[in-house]
């Protein structure tokens, strides 16, 4: 390298708050002041405190590092400054991460850690998978994982297609001892939210033609799925003059759709298919009928 290369990384490290100076003259050069130890390339206090909320313990051991993860905890707490460890350890001690919803229990995933050995390697895997009818088998190359609510999904290469599959459901999971390369490009979040809008598009089965009020649009986020809530204020037409307006509203089945409207109560009204209208005006009279008959009494 040239001269000009070492004044200007030299300069570089100086402005990075790297300890460097020079001594001139015969066996003169650029040193390190002794005993500097770097701070994790400048971490900040909210930075350290940001690595280790990162860590989500649940995940790690599913996935076979547990340990691995606690042993690198303790290693970047062991190489933080005085004051930026004491911060660090308060966050770890005060804030807990717990992804699974209210009442859901977490999956059984015994073939996770293999899977995610065989994701690390780019290794094929070999695996049986347990779908609602049958069991089927299939020759994977796993792109990623992806824990959604506290749920692992695998995402494979199935020959040329690319999918997803609840890592509870894989009964086996065996590698083949062939590697793999992977696509290019692949992003895989951008992967995953690409396939789960398309997957809540294609549950949307039947949809509903509605009037509602304006004033009460957003009690529709109460009971639908947010890709029918979307669809549905697509389709929004004008408001009349008593500031209601029309509206199709999507979902999986009438029976789905039903429990989604009734919460709204008197603020929408079902003008087709004559079957969802029969349905609500036959559950509103029962409700009426309940609600009488208990003031009576």
């Amino acid at each position: 390298m040239s001269v000009r290369t070492v004044y200007r990384d030299v300069e570089a490290l100086s402005e990075a708050g790297v300890p460097v100076y020079s001594e001139p003259g015969r066996g003169g050069g650029v040193r390190l002041i002794d005993g500097y130890r770097t701070r994790l390339t400048g971490l900040t206090s909210d930075e350290a405190d940001a690595v280790l909320l990162a860590g989500l313990p649940g995940a790690a051991a599913d996935l076979g590092l547990g340990t691995v993860l606690a042993t690198a905890q303790l290693k970047m707490l062991a190489a933080l400054p005085t004051e930026l460890r004491g911060r660090a350890t308060r966050i770890a001690e005060r804030v807990h991460i717990d992804m699974p919803g209210w009442f859901q229990r977490p999956d059984e995933t015994p073939t996770l850690a293999t899977v995610a050995d065989a994701l690390w390697r780019d290794r094929r895997l070999a695996i049986t998978y347990r779908r609602r009818d049958r069991t089927v088998e299939r020759t994977l190359d796993p792109l990623g994982l992806v824990m959604k609510a506290g749920t692992w999904y695998l995402v494979a290469r199935d020959d040329t297609d690319i999918r997803s599959y609840r890592a509870s459901r894989i009964a086996t999971a065996t590698p083949t001892g062939d590697s793999f390369t992977r696509p290019t490009p692949f992003d895989l979040a951008d992967h995953w939210q690409s396939a789960a809008e398309e997957f809540a598009r294609s549950m949307l089965r039947v949809s509903a033609d509605c009037r509602i009020s304006i004033a009460h649009l957003s009690l529709l986020r109460l009971m639908n799925d947010p890709a029918a809530v979307r669809e549905a204020l697509a389709s929004l037409g004008p408001p009349d003059k008593d500031d209601w307006a029309d509206i199709t509203i999507p979902a999986e089945s009438y029976e789905v759709l039903a429990h989604a409207l009734l919460p709204l109560g008197q603020h929408i009204e079902v003008l087709r298919p004559p079957e969802l209208r029969a349905t609500m005006t036959t559950t509103a009279a029962a409700m009426l009928a309940r609600y009488q008959l208990s003031t009576s009494t």
